[in-house]
């Protein structure tokens, strides 16, 4: 159950938001600011607060363009803490959805808000924030997905790679690829402590599931699941020491 902030300082477009957003069954509680400086005092508050606590925060729901302080600005200043909350944009201007998703938003919400575009937001925000369950002194987490209206549980532990699709990111399996909307940074900080390691802007990888590291020319490629995947120059002296090492333990 989700404790939400939304902050718009435009009146109803606020109230329209917790409206919507409190029929959700997935948000427990849901308050809303009128500016960054309410938005910022409330969210510092809950930081400094038990997260079982009235005050604690989830996720905040932010609109771009407010007086003083954007929202842009509102989470270049969150992302400075430790444990922030997660962050979704809802905006009416599509031109900052780059911006929001280098600040490792969860999602990016066009207005007018549609009901069921903000309840896809929600899940979105639900997956990435509910505690994953241990199996065997490991956490057996599954990330859903959907095809024709089905919605599927593919364990990560299947995933060799993930491939960057714009806004999207496709997960590959051995038996497949499917297509998720969670840009990929918010795949590589919620999958680190799972062996996954960015090796290109476009693709994370399965350390354990790299077959073949290759130095071609001052070009580094690696196989995974049986693709041959581009290494970044910045990146490939960090991936030889983790290989190295895990190779080692």
């Amino acid at each position: 159950m989700l404790r939400v902030l939304a902050v718009d300082d435009e009146a109803p477009a606020l109230e329209e938001l917790l409206y919507l957003l409190r029929r959700d069954p997935r948000v427990r509680s849901a308050r809303g600011a009128t500016d960054a400086t309410e938005a910022l005092r409330r969210i510092g508050r809950a930081l400094d607060a038990d997260q079982g606590g009235p005050d604690a925060v989830d996720v905040v729901f932010l609109d771009i363009h407010m007086a003083g302080l954007t929202g842009l600005d509102i989470a270049r200043l969150l992302a400075g803490f430790a444990k922030p909350p997660l962050i979704v944009f809802v905006t009416a201007h599509e031109g900052f959805a780059v911006q929001a998703f280098d600040l490792k938003a969860v999602d990016y919400v066009l207005k007018p808000v549609r009901a069921e575009r903000l309840a896809e937001a929600v899940r979105r925000v639900s997956e990435l924030s509910a505690p994953v369950p241990a199996a065997g002194g490991a956490a057996a987490e599954q990330i859903p997905v959907e095809l024709g209206g089905v919605t599927r549980f593919v364990p990560v532990d299947r995933i060799t790679y993930v491939e960057a699709q714009g806004d999207y990111a496709r997960l590959h399996t051995d038996g497949g690829s499917h297509l998720v909307r969670i840009p990929l940074s918010a795949l590589e900080e919620r999958w680190a402590a799972r062996g996954f390691v960015r090796i290109h802007r476009s693709h994370l990888v399965a350390l354990g599931r790299i077959e073949e590291l290759r130095l071609d020319g001052g070009a580094t490629t690696v196989r995974v699941g049986g693709a041959q995947l581009p290494v970044s120059r910045r990146h490939a002296r960090h991936l030889r020491d983790l290989l190295t090492r895990h190779a080692r333990g």
